[in-house]
């Protein structure tokens, strides 16, 4: 009688690949949503949801994505100093003018788990404001969202 057995992938053992995506005009949940999906590793036959076989995300142009609605005006982002009535608030619109490389890690943060395992795949994002970034030695494969889905990309 043999006995059957599950193979599960390791970080050593998957492969690992950078994919590079240009953010111009392109909603920010959509593209959050699906950043979050290379990260965790669910695009892949070997997902496993309690291990890292994600991949590494390069997001170039963060400053140009787009927000449906009346979030720009509407939307704030919430942080406690740790004093008393210490809690501070800054809208989309200013964070955008000041970092906008925040607003999209926030955004695919929310989307991965809140433990150590999410913790360790969001190193693995790396957002740039404009169009250069450091990683062309790792060859990145670059990543069309717009193409996916129209709804995916906004008209400026």
């Amino acid at each position: 009688m043999t006995m059957k057995t599950t193979k599960t992938i390791n970080p050593e053992n998957s492969d690992i690949k950078w994919y590079v995506i240009d953010a111009t005009d392109l909603v920010l949940g959509r593209l959050a949503s699906q950043i979050a999906t290379i990260l965790r590793g669910k695009n892949k036959p070997c997902y496993s949801p309690n291990q890292d076989c994600g991949d590494y995300v390069v997001v170039v142009n963060a400053e140009k994505v787009q927000l449906t609605g009346r979030k720009l005006e509407q939307k704030t982002y919430y942080h406690h100093t740790g004093y008393v009535g210490g809690i501070k608030g800054v809208s989309v619109a200013k964070q955008l003018e000041e970092h906008p490389e925040r607003v999209l890690q926030k955004a695919v943060e929310r989307m991965i788990s809140r433990n150590a395992l999410g913790r360790k795949q969001m190193k693995k994002l790396r957002v740039f404001v404009g169009p250069e970034h450091t990683h062309q030695a790792q060859n990145p494969i670059v990543l069309d969202i717009a193409a996916k889905n129209p709804k995916n990309k906004r008209g400026a």
